[in-house]
């Protein structure tokens, strides 16, 4: 299992700790991958894991660029054609530096 892999399995469960529940992770389209699908009541979260060892750099919460949230509503607007959801949605991103978590929700 490789470091973004740990990451996604750590937020995983840190969201099921809160209350989520687990629905899909790592769907994949041409044009953009969802980290973890998660619902919480009646919204459907769309989740984006970054994981960074080292802190330095800016950290694991700005390593989400404009060019990524393009892709991953792109992908959400996909899902949820596809599934034939019409529910509330949000985008959450969990920034996982070392042992450090945070999750923001709505994040974009």
């Amino acid at each position: 299992m490789n470091r973004g892999q740990q990451g996604e399995l750590q937020a995983k469960q840190y969201l099921e700790q809160q209350g989520l529940t687990f629905v899909e992770q790592n769907v994949r389209f041409p044009f953009g991958e969802l980290d973890l699908v998660m619902r919480q009541q009646k919204h459907w979260v769309f989740v984006e894991v970054k994981y960074r060892s080292n802190p330095n750099f800016g950290g694991a919460v700005n390593a989400v660029s404009a060019k990524q949230v393009q892709r991953i509503r792109k992908a959400t607007a996909h899902y949820l054609q596809l599934k034939r959801i019409q529910a509330p949605c949000r985008f959450d991103v969990v920034a996982i530096d070392g042992s450090h978590i945070q999750w923001i929700k709505g994040a974009f």
